[in-house]
């Protein structure tokens, strides 16, 4: 899990509005059946502009309806606000959300993974999860280096808090666990409290 103490990249809106116009009649269809099925993607590095597509999709989605979204999530993680961003919008809108873990859910993914309630978490067989403590790189003068390390220390405990309450794992356990990479497998992850039910079908969504 990284955080970035950057500002937004310039020209966003434009490469954005480039991004649009290379899009292609199949991938256009594609976001159509999907917007129709309420269905999200969320893969790759979690990112801001990841985090203004996802939170824009779930924005008009409920705005469409009240209907259940489901969000699938296979991600190795990314920037720390970005994926807060994707967590508060899931827990902000009215419609029930089902998180579907596939492939890897790692740091930020992790973060956007547990903004549904236990029950409402799924995974794939094959899928990973990893939780560990947000990483960094701090730069500049001693004075501002020294802010960016408490920085650092506030978000962890503040990540560790969020996991807790989303598995019922005491905080010192969340903490003693996530010095290191710590990976877990669909069973573990369950046993753990991150995840509610492995499936292997979309029949077997609740």
């Amino acid at each position: 899990m990284s955080t970035y103490f950057t500002s937004v990249p310039p020209h966003l809106d434009d490469e954005e509005e480039d991004e649009e116009k290379t899009k292609t009649p199949g991938s256009i269809q594609v976001d159509k059946h999907l917007f129709d099925s309420r269905t999200v993607l969320i893969t790759g590095q979690i990112s801001q502009e990841l985090a203004r597509d996802v939170c824009a999709r779930l924005l008009a989605m409920a705005q469409v309806s009240d209907d259940p979204i489901n969000v699938i999530v296979s991600s190795p993680g990314g920037h720390v606000e970005s994926g807060d961003m994707i967590h508060d919008t899931i827990r902000f809108i009215a419609p029930k959300v089902r998180m579907l873990g596939m492939g890897w859910v790692a740091s930020a993914g992790a973060l956007i993974y547990v903004a549904v309630p236990t029950e409402d978490r799924y995974c794939t067989p094959n899928t990973r999860f990893l939780l560990h403590q947000p990483s960094g790189g701090a730069g500049g003068p001693a004075t501002d280096i020294e802010i960016q390390a408490r920085e650092m220390l506030r978000m962890r405990d503040r990540l560790n808090k969020i996991f807790s309450i989303a598995t019922g794992q005491p905080v010192e356990r969340i903490d003693k666990d996530t010095d290191r990479d710590y990976w877990m497998s669909p069973e573990e992850a369950i046993e753990y409290g991150l995840v509610g039910k492995i499936v292997s079908t979309v029949s077997d969504l609740g």
